[in-house]
C-alpha cells in the first residue's frame, strides 16, 4: 500500500497539473492498482445547494450526477461527516443503486478548512472486499486532497 501512497502523492504534488487532472489520474490509478475497486469516483458539494455534483470518475457512467444530502451512502456521508463502509450494499436501506454488479461501497469525506466539500466514492463487484488498510489509505488521501483544493 505504501507504493500506491506514493504514487498517489506525486500525482498530488505535479505542478503541471489541474486539480480535476490530478483527481482523474487517482482514480485512475486506484482502478488499475485495487482489483476490488470497480468504480472509483469523486463527489463535491454543489455551490451553495446541499447536494452533491459528479467530479471525476473512472468506471461504468451513473445517472447520479446530483445526488441530495442524506440520499444514499454518499448523500449520508455528506450529513454525517464521517467514512461509511458499506459491505453489502442489499443490507443497507437508504442505498442508491449505480449498477446491478455494486455489491460494496466505501466513501471517504474531504475536508477543506473543517468543511466537507466532497468525498471519494468506491464501488465494488465484491462483497465485504474493503480492508482497515483500505480505509487508512483513502482517508490519508482525502486529508491530502483537501490540501490541493
Amino acid at each position: 500500500m505504501s507504493d500506491i501512497k506514493k504514487r498517489l502523492s506525486s500525482i498530488l504534488e505535479s505542478p503541471k497539473q489541474s486539480t480535476e487532472e490530478k483527481l482523474q489520474k487517482v482514480c485512475q490509478l486506484l482502478d488499475q492498482e485495487i482489483s476490488y475497486f470497480n468504480w472509483t469516483g469523486f463527489y463535491f458539494k454543489n455551490g451553495d445547494k446541499n447536494e452533491l455534483k459528479l467530479g471525476p470518475f473512472v468506471g461504468a457512467p451513473t445517472d447520479h450526477i446530483i445526488i441530495p444530502y442524506g440520499k444514499g451512502i454518499c448523500g449520508q456521508v455528506a450529513v454525517s461527516n464521517e467514512t461509511f463502509v458499506v459491505p453489502d450494499v442489499y443490507a443497507q436501506e437508504n442505498y442508491l443503486s449505480c449498477s446491478i454488479d455494486t455489491k460494496a461501497e466505501i466513501v471517504v469525506p474531504i475536508f477543506k478548512n473543517g468543511e466537507n466539500i466532497g468525498q471519494i466514492d468506491i464501488d465494488s463487484h465484491k462483497i465485504n472486499p474493503f480492508t482497515e488498510e483500505d480505509k487508512e489509505m483513502l482517508q490519508w488521501l482525502c486529508e491530502e486532497i483537501g490540501k490541493i483544493i
